[in-house]
């Protein structure tokens, strides 16, 4: 795994509205950004990200981290000195640990300042044609019957 370490530097969150107050439509927007890249050794680069969850004139949640990265740290880092640009090998499993690690993080925050947490709900999608199992149908395949401990 190209990822040595993870860790959660600062943590910053408001609410703006008062408690129980909501507008009629409450947008959630995630940002994630690398902020800084610097070579620690020949393999190991470190990057500083911030990891915002703004719910649009309601709150903000804000948190900064450091990441270890496990690779050819000195070509990233002079990548990104020189463009501000990481390649999609090396970016895509910094955002994902990011996003593992912050993303609960922020639940917990939002949770106690008394917003909605910040996941987007499931988006379930039916068919029109698609019809429902009838439970005599189910009872047949095992798969899809309840088990009782």
């Amino acid at each position: 795994m190209p990822i040595k370490s993870f860790e959660l530097v600062s943590m910053d969150a408001k609410r703006f509205a008062k408690l129980g107050e909501r507008p009629p439509q409450l947008r959630v927007d995630h940002n994630t950004s690398v902020t800084s890249i610097s070579a620690l050794s020949e393999k190991d680069a470190l990057i500083d990200f911030t990891f915002t969850v703004s719910y649009v004139g309601v709150g903000l949640i804000k948190i900064e981290g450091k990441v270890v990265w496990d690779g050819d740290a000195k070509a990233v880092a002079s990548q990104w000195a020189n463009k501000k640009e990481l390649p999609p090998e090396v970016f895509n499993p910094i955002l994902g640990a990011i996003f593992a690690n912050c993303m609960p993080a922020s639940v917990v925050v939002a949770r106690d300042l008394g917003l909605p947490p910040p996941l987007p709900p499931p988006q379930i999608a039916m068919k029109k044609d698609m019809k429902m199992p009838k439970a005599r149908d189910q009872a047949k395949d095992h798969k899809s019957s309840m088990e009782v401990a």
